[in-house]
């Protein structure tokens, strides 16, 4: 029997926009301040994974709430078992939005919301192409689960504590990436550049420095407070550096204490080089005038080594692998105050022939002049599934008959759920041509794209438990 999957997902515009509307209208960006045993990573995940699983209940489905950390919606029979993979959490939502980003709203054929197309959309589209194979009452042999995730953007704790009480998948995929698939997933480690906080000496006193909200995010923006005995040259100077790079920003004087703020743009941290990076640009500023102590190495070692520096060659980390690509750096947060010292959170998205303890040797090495710390946080591991597995050889299989384009294998920096089985891939949802927008202000996903994936994703599943 052919079925025509874009007629099925067509019949069903409505209730997927309705549905994925109600996901996107919950700010479920992980609160650690606002956590509880009963809210592990704070109460917006939790309910948005209440929200979503409520949906499958009403549709008829199988549903298991897991420590309101993650939960499934489960259809089929057989001893074989298909995951996929979805998150509901989100990244913050920065500044620089022109519409509220908990309130969805569709322009120009567009949703634009926060976790439109990182991952709720993608994740509802998945949703929809289990129900549509259900409510054709096809025939399969194996069993198939949605598996919605609370914390992919931050620890992954959802995953490991619902792969701790829950069966492992036997395959499957993420649709949290690109078509037509990504079989590779680079490493994915951070390093943390530890600074004490002596201030003394020099013309000028940092008393503060902030930029980043979380290490997978190319920061937007950046705030520097500081005392000066300059403050009429460095204001001088400010709209000229302003003028001359590609950041905006302001700046206050009030008698000898100056606050300036940047503005650069975000991009997802896998992407280092397709955001500008306001937190570094500030520090190459400041780094003209005269700061004493370890302010001065702050500055001083963030524009040597970090400003620009997307492939790490200043630290002696350049590394490119013939499948997986090159070697990413990306520093997504930094802090300072003379109380707390200094922070600088540097997240590696590294290919095969590259280690963390390799990460973390080469970089004290090549910071030992300015005397830091460095810390090593948990990481993840390259993972890659042959391009001849039938898996892969299917979802291309389904992608070259929707889209009339020749599929191929791809690694990307970014980590996905599909790295979490032996055999698990990322699926979609944007296609080659869509435009990224996650982890950026005003970010969107086409209808065109969400309702294409919906009958990708029906077709490749119904093939791979029929």
């Amino acid at each position: 029997m052919e079925i025509n999957w874009q007629s099925e997902v067509e019949k069903r515009k409505e209730d997927i926009l309705d549905d994925l509307f109600t996901i996107l209208r919950i700010d479920s960006v992980r609160d650690d301040a606002k956590a509880t045993a009963e809210m592990p990573v704070g109460p917006g995940p939790k309910e948005a994974l209440e929200a979503f699983l409520a949906i499958g209940e009403r549709d008829g489905f199988l549903t298991k709430n897991v420590g309101n950390l993650a939960g499934h919606i489960e259809y089929g029979e057989g001893e074989e078992l298909m995951g996929v993979f979805g998150h509901v959490d989100v990244v913050p939502t920065g500044s620089g939005w022109d519409t509220d980003p908990f309130e969805p709203v569709i322009k120009d054929d567009r949703i634009y919301a926060r976790g439109s197309s990182d991952d709720k959309g993608p994740s509802m589209a998945g949703y929809y192409a289990i129900k549509i194979i259900r409510d054709l009452g096809l025939p399969i042999s194996k069993r198939v689960r949605m598996i919605i995730g609370t914390d992919e953007e931050s620890s992954w704790k959802c995953m490991d504590h619902y792969l701790a009480h829950e069966e492992t998948p036997d395959f499957g995929f993420s649709p949290d990436a690109d078509f037509p698939i990504i079989n590779g997933e680079k490493g994915n480690q951070s390093l943390y550049i530890q600074f004490r906080g002596d201030n003394k000496g020099g013309k000028n006193q940092l008393l503060s420095f902030d930029a980043g909200l979380r290490e997978n995010m190319v920061p937007q923006d950046a705030t520097a407070v500081f005392t000066s005995e300059e403050a009429d040259v460095i204001e001088k100077a400010f709209f000229e550096f302003v003028e001359n790079n590609p950041v905006t920003g302001t700046i206050h004087v009030e008698g000898e204490q100056v606050t300036i703020e940047l503005v650069g743009k975000s991009s997802h941290g896998m992407n280092p080089a397709g955001g500008i990076n306001a937190g570094t640009y500030l520090a190459v500023f400041l780094n003209h005038y005269q700061f004493g102590g370890d302010a001065a190495k702050f500055l001083q070692l963030i524009t040597d080594y970090i400003h620009l520096e997307h492939t790490a060659e200043k630290l002696g980390l350049a590394h490119t692998d013939e499948v997986m690509g090159e070697l990413t750096m990306n520093a997504g947060i930094f802090t300072f105050t003379p109380e707390k010292g200094g922070n600088i959170a540097l997240n590696f998205r590294y290919p095969t022939g590259v280690t963390a303890e390799g990460l973390e040797i080469k970089t004290e090495a090549a910071l030992s002049e300015f005397g830091v710390t460095i810390a090593r946080s948990d990481g993840k591991l390259p993972h890659y599934v042959p391009a001849d597995d039938p898996l892969v050889k299917t979802l291309l299989d389904v992608y070259e008959k929707h889209t009339g384009l020749k599929g191929h294998e791809r690694s990307i920096g970014g980590g996905t759920y599909g790295r979490l089985l032996e055999r698990g891939v990322a699926y979609g949802a944007l296609f080659p041509d869509s435009i990224d927008t996650m982890h950026q202000a005003n970010e969107f996903l086409a209808l065109d794209d969400l309702f294409r994936a919906t009958a990708i994703y029906a077709d490749a599943i119904y093939e791979l438990i029929k």
